[in-house]
């Protein structure tokens, strides 16, 4: 009998969504240029931003205090505000340098924490100033190489056109 209770228990679904008297839940919240799921937890909600981990997420929510067990799309928007903040300037809210994701940056030497679009152009931008300077990783990268010293002789060989046309 204990049995079954338990299985009952573990089958036993709970609600995606409590819904809060007096506020108005809200399905997809935009944040940071993307667009977040409002049944997601607050964390992991705003993993959906490009350069925002697991642990910067939960570590902003308790910066911003925000409660991390309530769900995206019952926050107020005074709440969004504290935790973007957070998360687009972390240093000033004591957020220790090497949890940051871009440390010593060769153009400002600087160390900062890049979101959504600037982790693309940085991105970018370091692949073009390796190929300017003829790294070889630039050079590897210009030419749709493997970069990171894997063996190509044998594996890899999908998407690429390579060999000799049969003569008829």
């Amino acid at each position: 009998l204990q049995f079954l209770y338990f299985i009952v228990i573990l089958t036993h679904k709970m609600p995606a969504v409590v819904a809060q008297s007096g506020d108005e839940f809200q399905h997809m919240l935009r944040v940071m240029n993307t667009n977040v799921d409002g049944k997601d937890k607050v964390p992991f909600a705003m993993r959906r931003v490009k350069g925002v981990g697991r642990r910067l997420a939960i570590m902003a929510c308790k910066r911003a205090g925000v409660d991390m067990h309530r769900r995206a799309g019952t926050l107020s928007n005074d709440e969004i505000e504290r935790v973007v903040s957070v998360l687009a300037k972390p240093e000033d809210f004591k957020i220790p340098v090497w949890f940051l994701n871009r440390k010593k940056d060769p153009k400002t030497g600087g160390t900062m924490q890049l979101l959504s679009n600037g982790v693309d152009s940085k991105l970018r931008e370091d692949l073009d100033r390796l190929r300017k300077m003829r790294n070889h990783r630039g050079l590897r990268h210009a030419w749709g190489l493997r970069v990171r010293g894997q063996h190509t002789k044998t594996t890899g060989r999908r998407g690429r056109t390579v060999g000799v046309s049969k003569k008829k």
